[in-house]
């Protein structure tokens, strides 16, 4: 695995052995930054069940602000530390190893808030409704903030949830990406 374009572009990362870590392939970040393009320079970015951190850190070689990266694993949290320190990442980063929901949710009490949100839960397991509701209810997305969350192309994923609307999804074989976006508020 390697990052793909940007300031650290070639540069290799490590992935966790052993674990129950799918790393987003290269086909599918390089298709998700061509469609954020103009959102990723200078965006504050929250990467969720991050694992290997790869989007996470191809959004800083592209330019991002920074990335709070959340993982529950050690072992991984400890892989992208390393791979943060073998792009030069780690000024702009955090991470925090801890359970997706609950980070969400004390980001939004500290008042963090993101461009963009990527989320990628363990496939089959319906965690992205769940992580959508938080993602809203939290107030961590930016006003005109964009969520995107990976799935099995076979999962079902909502097609809204409170304030999110699901304004696009693609398919790259076996996995999909959909792009959610806030409402407007009721008479606004």
């Amino acid at each position: 695995m390697r990052v793909i374009a940007g300031d650290a572009r070639g540069r290799r990362l490590e992935v966790p052995r052993g674990r129950q870590v799918r790393p987003t392939s290269d086909r599918v970040r390089e298709a998700l930054f061509n469609i954020l393009a103009p959102r990723v320079v200078g965006a504050a970015m929250l990467d969720l069940y991050a694992g290997s951190g790869s989007v996470g850190l191809e959004a800083l070689s592209r330019g991002a602000a920074r990335v709070v990266f959340v993982e529950a694993d050690a072992h991984a949290a400890a892989v992208i530390r390393r791979n943060l320190d073998r792009i030069g990442q780690v000024a702009r980063a955090e991470i925090r190893v801890q359970h997706v929901l609950a980070a969400v949710r004390h980001l939004g009490r500290q008042g963090k808030r993101f461009e963009i949100v990527f989320l990628d839960p363990p496939y089959g397991r319906d965690f992205t409704s769940s992580t959508l509701k938080a993602i809203s209810s939290s107030g961590v997305l930016a006003p005109g903030g964009m969520v995107i969350a990976e799935h099995g192309y076979r999962d079902e994923v909502p097609a809204r949830v409170e304030d999110l609307q699901l304004v696009r999804q693609n398919k790259y074989g076996e996995v999909a990406l959909s792009f959610y976006q806030q409402l407007p508020l009721e008479g606004a």
